[in-house]
């Protein structure tokens, strides 16, 4: 990949496409049982077919298909036309491919070496556009946030170093840092899997990695074992453990498959919920300080062999925990920046109400917020920034269950509030029962007296 030495060029071509089996970077025997595993498991193992699966230009292939066929590993069945020679596994082959398989199980897109992942990480790491507080607006365009806060999320975003986000639950902190991906402006491309020794770390992974769409990808060729991605965001939670962050190995499918922060590399790695992890949050921090300050990262192998990967990603903890509760004062300056969600103001609430009103097609009305503050004020409740997006859920609830048009009314977010933030559902005593019930009943109109029937008529002058 040394060809290769700009993001530029990087970002308009590609990655370059191997015209030799030494420019893959892959041991060449390898990718013969990777072909010979694919051949085995492909319902008409044409040529195109395999070259399609290894993701390899067609000579390539080609010549590894030869190569098998020399040994006498496979044979050719049919020549229809070009690309379309079908092979067939001979008995030799099958052999040899039970002995791969029990060394290394995996069948996919040929493999690129751990150097040249490395070096691709590192060319691609900082986004060719820094961030300017006008895409830094547009990228945090849904939330309601004070400039400063904007202003350091850009310094964050351009320097790429860790974020540590606290506040009250609430305040729209994992709002926050989910976003500030949106800052890292461009595309990257990254491998479908890494060889090491002769073993294989799966990278790409559908769940975290969204892929371009194909017009957006470069005209000419280009090395189709990467694959060009969004920056990616992989958001970890209470479930982190420090056995997640190491390499998983799969004793069935015989290969690795790659921690949460190696699928994050090019991106942003959120860590929310700090503090509630399994693991003490000490033991966490010291896993990632050597990574947070030399941008590189060691895994171990079953083998116990331990190997150097980058660690080129944008990471953010956020918690609503006190950060003297969590850590000691040494590790904080290591973080690079410091930032605290604090809970909206009047102005800000009754903004972000108005947008998520107008999300959900309802038509707000200056009462309806001023009564929802006056809630706030009578109750002394602080206002958080969720809150009007899951008040005006529950009016939709409310809507759906009365079978009424969706609309905004006081009575609505009354009853949106009660079943929010909580309230007593008792039965009233009887006396006060049937007082309201009486009292409804005349307002109405509807109320006859037991002893005078058709008693109630209309005043005629009030007609």
């Amino acid at each position: 990949m040394t060809n290769i030495l700009t993001r530029m060029e990087i970002e308009t071509m590609g990655p370059p496409v191997p015209e030799e089996l030494a420019e893959t970077d892959v041991p060449e025997s390898f990718l013969c049982d990777l072909v010979l595993k694919t051949v085995g498991t492909l319902p008409e193992p044409t040529t195109a077919a395999v070259t399609e699966r290894l993701k390899l230009p067609r000579a390539l292939t080609e010549e590894l298909l030869h190569l098998l066929f020399r040994e006498k590993l496979v044979e050719v069945r049919d020549q229809l036309a070009v690309g379309a020679t079908r092979y067939a596994m001979l008995d030799r082959g099958w052999e040899r491919m039970t002995r791969a398989q029990s060394f290394c199980g995996y069948i996919g897109p040929a493999p690129v070496s751990l150097d040249d992942y490395a070096h691709m990480m590192r060319l691609q790491a900082i986004p060719s556009q820094p961030a300017t507080m006008d895409t830094i607006r547009a990228s945090f365009r849904d939330l309601v946030l004070p400039d400063s806060l904007l202003q350091t999320l850009g310094c964050v975003v351009n320097s790429r170093r860790s974020l540590f986000l606290s506040g009250m639950a609430g305040t729209g902190k994992t709002a926050v840092a989910e976003r500030i991906n949106n800052g890292l402006n461009g595309l990257i491309w990254i491998p479908y899997a890494v060889e090491i020794d002769g073993q294989i770390i799966r990278v790409f992974d559908s769940h975290n990695h969204r892929p371009v769409a194909q017009e957006r990808l470069p005209a000419n060729d280009f090395d189709r074992r990467w694959i060009c991605i969004e920056r990616p965001m992989v958001v970890v939670g209470g479930e982190l453990t420090l056995e997640n962050a190491d390499l998983t190995w799969s004793a069935a499918a015989k290969f690795y498959e790659a921690p949460f922060q190696l699928k994050a590399n090019g991106g942003t790695l959120v860590i929310d919920d700090f503090g509630r992890q399994r693991v003490a949050p000490n033991e966490l921090l010291n896993r990632w300080i050597v990574p947070l300050e030399r941008r590189v990262d060691y895994l171990t192998l079953h083998t116990g062999k331990k190997i150097e990967v980058p660690f080129e990603q944008l990471v953010v903890f956020s918690t609503n925990l006190g950060e003297k509760d969590l850590v000691d004062e040494a590790f904080l300056r290591r973080m690079g920046y410091r930032a605290r969600v604090e809970p909206p103001t009047p102005g800000a609430y009754t903004e972000i109400f108005k947008r998520a009103a107008h999300t959900r097609g309802l038509r707000l009305e200056q009462s309806c917020i001023d009564h929802v503050l006056n809630n706030y004020m009578i109750e002394q409740r602080q206002m958080k920034a969720c809150e009007p997006r899951d008040l005006l859920d529950r009016v939709t609830d409310i809507c759906l269950f009365e079978q009424q048009p969706l609309e905004l009314s006081p009575r609505l977010l009354d009853i949106a509030w009660r079943n929010y933030f909580g309230a007593s559902h008792g039965f009233p005593n009887e006396t006060e029962q049937r007082r309201g019930a009486t009292g409804e009943l005349r307002q109405s109109g509807r109320l006859r007296s037991p002893t005078v029937e058709h008693q109630y008529e209309p005043d005629p002058l009030q007609a």
